[in-house]
């Protein structure tokens, strides 16, 4: 009973604005996986790159170049998911003790918020950054299957083998590629999740912030315009 009289605290705003964020996070994700033929994204733009990067990858001697390309990659998702994991025990451990927020918000409001209130903001923070760590650690082993497909390929351009191996690869770069900027828009909206602290009102506008740089990064930013400008 104690539980429900907490959660009563919230206001229908709050579960709204709750709703928002993840509603957001994913019809935004779903628009730059599948978005209109004639309005590509950038994540579309670069999936046909990293085709073009595999064909080019068939005749390329040596190969040095490629793998050290591939590393990079693992590296950065390799950063990320060690940086969610920190930032997720950050997370629990001021969920943990919440002192810290009461003493903020005795000097913004009059009002006592309940630890299980402001728990229950964190878990939002926690379970976006939780699914965020997933996808990077994902991305980081689907990286390293595309290596093992690359090592695979044959070193002779004329073998019947080579471009369809190196045709697998390329697939498999583009899942890893989504995955990892799956992660990173999962990052983005943990750190809107955060405002919620604030109230509904501050999550609503930090949740409509971070749709417009996600999607203007993605449809209306400089990278975009230089990938459709291609003139190969």
């Amino acid at each position: 009973m104690q539980i429900l009289d907490h959660m009563a605290l919230l206001s229908p705003l709050d579960w709204v604005a709750a709703g928002a964020v993840l509603a957001s996070w994913h019809i935004l994700g779903w628009m730059i996986e599948h978005p209109f033929a004639k309005r590509p994204s950038v994540t579309v733009l670069m999936s046909e790159r990293r085709r073009d990067w595999m064909k080019v990858f068939v005749t390329r001697d040596p190969r040095i170049f490629d793998s050290q390309i591939l590393a990079s990659l693992r590296q950065g998702t390799a950063f990320f998911a060690s940086t969610c994991l920190l930032a997720v025990g950050g997370v629990l451990a001021l969920a943990g003790n919440t002192e810290p927020l009461r003493g903020v918000e005795a000097e913004v409001t009059a009002m006592t918020t309940p630890v299980l209130i402001f728990q229950l903001k964190l878990g939002l923070v926690a379970l976006l950054l939780t699914n965020a760590f997933l996808k990077f650690v994902w991305s980081n082993r689907v990286f390293g299957y595309c290596a093992v497909l690359m090592a695979a390929v044959p070193n002779d351009p004329n073998d019947p083998s080579a471009f369809p191996r190196a045709a697998q690869a390329a697939e498999l770069n583009i899942r890893a590629a989504i995955n990892f900027n799956r992660g990173l828009r999962t990052m983005y909206f943990a750190l809107a999740a955060l405002a919620w602290l604030l109230g509904a009102t501050a999550l609503i506008i930090a949740t409509v912030v971070v749709v417009w740089v996600v999607w203007s990064r993605e449809f209306a930013s400089l990278p975009r315009t230089i990938l459709l400008n291609d003139k190969v």
